[in-house]
């Protein structure tokens, strides 16, 4: 055992132990590594002092006996020292145990130490491993150069890889300097942002109000006048009245007065484009066969923000193209309606002169048809006293104008109405689409001066109207004609008010003026030739009042006069056209004078039949005819009138 020989190896000896004798790490028995406490202070003194040698039989039979209870297992002690647990190793034979150790001139602890430093260096030391010889190694010596070879490989790659990431180091590095500063001026940006936004939800709603984009300046300035530039301009025109009422409030505003000289500019070149469109679409109505209303929908209304931006911004120069579109217009009426006028000439009318009269012989009545100022007759009959079919001109509901062309071609005759009629439909309709025009299209301008405008285009058409009525009725003895063109005359009057179109009302009334005055000439006229005939029948005889009849027994017969007839067909149709007049209107007193006038020459003509029985029976045949033939007329001047003839023939009745 190793303790047997502690004592001889005590005191250094300077030669280290030989190389062919390996330590052996192998975990000692207790039975021989457990001495008492005092054989432990003889181990130390033994080490310690080399003077002092011990006895290995001594030893042996000291450490024989099974220690105290009292005393510590050596091999914890030793496991305390070595520092390394000993337990867990296998056991090991006598024979690995070395016989003679150099401890090396080291104390127990010290070689102790050693010997843990050695195991930490080599954990998976092999106790069975034994020395090799030179021979053995002389047989690896290629392996071992091999692996020399492996390892400087490794170490050359080892190297280049070391290099590689130095230079990689070095990159990071660098990166990691380029992001920090990344960083930094991310920061930096992030606090300009919130600075931009915070100034930008103070500044935003102010710049909003005064800038303006360059696209919208390009396209008042070089694009077309459309939709987009109406758009573009309203935008200018809120930046202009923003920056107005700013420099109201801050006059001395930088910014303010910076805008105001590029804004002002602006506005300029926009009133420029303005003006250039609205001519051109004013010329444009001076072209031949334009339709003004096409022009006046798709280009004027349809841009008449441009109209107002421009009467906001330059009066004058609006007040200009207002007199501009004026006499264009009051031309093109002019123009238009004269050229119409000349078809409706054209029409053949039927002419009823002084001999279309009730008094009138029936030898002496022409039938006669010429077109209108033409003085051309033609042979077709017709019958002046009675309305037939005319009414439906008044009650049809086509409100539509004849063309030229279908006036120029049309051969058949009509009555004086008919180009009446058609005249002034025409003219309702287009006053009616330029006033509302003009309303509209003008709108910055007060009613005044838009109801100037309106009477200063139709005044030349108006009078044209009206020269065309006075020709139709001046030389015309058609009494229900002239009554016809009244009441044509107050519907274009009610459809006016429905309309709304209170200008044309001065035409109206002066049409009116025209009207009324020949009606009333006219049944005069009738009134006077019912008198001639009663004044010749007292001054002549009754023979010649009894002129419409051409037979002795017809003179005295009690069946109708033809007055009678003409009469009654003359009234019907005034009660006709009358069943909607008012109180007031000259018909009531025209058809009284002419009733007087007719009773009178009825009783002076029955005064030629001598028997009584039979002048009574003439004069109820006469009024009866009369009550039968106004019988279905309505309104409350007809009333009167059947009224009034139904006395007449009661009384006749009862005389009889």
């Amino acid at each position: 055992m190793w303790l047997d020989r502690l004592s001889g190896h005590s005191t250094p000896s300077g030669s280290p132990p030989p190389r062919n004798r390996s330590y052996s790490p192998a975990p000692r028995r207790s039975s021989h590594l457990a001495p008492s406490s005092q054989q432990q202070s003889q181990l130390r003194r033994a080490a310690f002092n080399p003077s002092r040698q011990l006895n290995g039989s001594a030893l042996r039979h000291s450490v024989s006996g099974r220690p105290p209870d009292d005393v510590p297992d050596p091999l914890d002690v030793l496991e305390g020292i070595i520092g390394t647990s000993l337990r867990s190793r296998q056991a090991f034979d006598a024979r690995d145990l070395v016989e003679d150790i150099d401890f090396g001139g080291l104390s127990l602890h010290d070689f102790a130490a050693a010997e843990s430093s050695i195991g930490e260096r080599g954990n998976d030391y092999d106790p069975s491993y034994r020395v090799r010889s030179v021979d053995e190694f002389e047989k690896e010596k290629l392996n071992f150069e091999e692996l020399h070879l492996s390892i400087l490989g490794c170490d050359s790659v080892l190297q280049s890889v070391e290099r590689y990431l130095a230079s990689f180091q070095n990159d990071l590095g660098v990166v990691s300097a380029e992001i920090e500063t990344l960083q930094t001026r991310s920061a930096l940006m992030n606090t300009r942002l919130d600075n931009r936004k915070t100034v930008e939800q103070l500044l935003g709603p102010a710049i909003e109000d005064f800038s303006i984009s360059p696209a919208v300046v390009r396209k008042i300035s070089e694009g077309p006048v459309d939709d987009n530039w109406v758009v573009a301009l309203a935008e200018v025109e809120r930046r202009s009245t923003a920056v107005e009422a700013k420099l109201k409030g801050q006059p001395n505003l930088k910014a303010i007065e910076d805008m105001k000289p590029l804004l002002d500019n602006l506005i300029r070149r926009g009133l420029e484009r303005i003006r250039d469109f609205l001519v051109s679409q004013i010329k444009a109505l001076r072209s031949p066969s334009i339709n003004a209303e096409i022009v006046q929908r798709q280009a004027l209304l349809k841009f008449k923000e441009l109209y107002v931006f421009l009467a906001r911004h330059h009066p004058k120069l609006a007040d200009e193209i207002g007199e501009a579109y004026i006499n264009t217009m009051r031309w093109y009426y002019l123009s238009h309606f004269t050229r119409y006028q000349k078809a409706l000439d054209k029409i053949r009318l039927y002419v009823m002169d002084k001999q279309d009269v009730l008094g009138q012989d029936e030898s002496a009545r022409r039938n006669n048809a010429q077109p209108a100022g033409k003085g051309k007759a033609t042979g077709l009959a017709h019958d002046p006293f009675s309305l037939g079919r005319r009414m439906t001109l008044l009650k049809t509901s086509n409100w539509a104008a004849m063309s030229s062309y279908l006036a120029e071609e049309d051969k058949s005759t009509h009555y004086l109405e008919v180009p009446f009629r058609n005249f002034n439909v025409a003219l309702v309709d287009n006053a009616s689409a330029e006033y509302a025009f003009l309303t509209e299209f003008f709108s910055p301008h007060p009613y005044r001066q838009v109801a100037r405008k309106f009477t200063e285009i139709f005044q030349s058409t108006f009078k044209l109207g009206q020269t065309m009525t006075k020709a139709l009725i001046e030389s015309s003895f058609d009494s229900l004609g002239v009554l016809l063109c009244v009441r044509l005359n107050q519907h274009f009057a009610f459809e006016l008010q429905r309309r709304k179109v209170p200008e044309v009302d001065s035409y109206i009334n002066g049409t009116n003026m025209l009207l009324w005055p020949r009606f009333q000439i006219v049944m005069d006229l009738h009134c006077e030739s019912i008198r001639r005939n009663a004044a010749a029948s007292s001054g002549r005889g009754v023979a010649s009042a009894l002129s419409l009849t051409t037979t002795d027994a017809a003179k005295q017969s009690a069946a109708p006069h033809h007055l009678t007839q003409r009469f009654a067909q003359f009234l019907q149709g005034i009660l006709a056209l009358s069943s909607e007049a008012s109180d007031d209107e000259p018909v009531s007193t025209s058809l009284g004078r002419l009733r007087g006038d007719y009773e009178a020459f009825m009783t002076k003509l029955s005064k030629g039949i001598a028997d009584p029985r039979k002048r009574q029976r003439f004069l109820l045949n006469n009024y009866s005819l009369v009550l039968t033939i106004i019988g279905d007329t309505a309104g409350k001047l007809a009333k009167d009138q059947k009224d009034h003839f139904e006395t007449l023939k009661r009384a006749h009745e009862e005389e009889r």
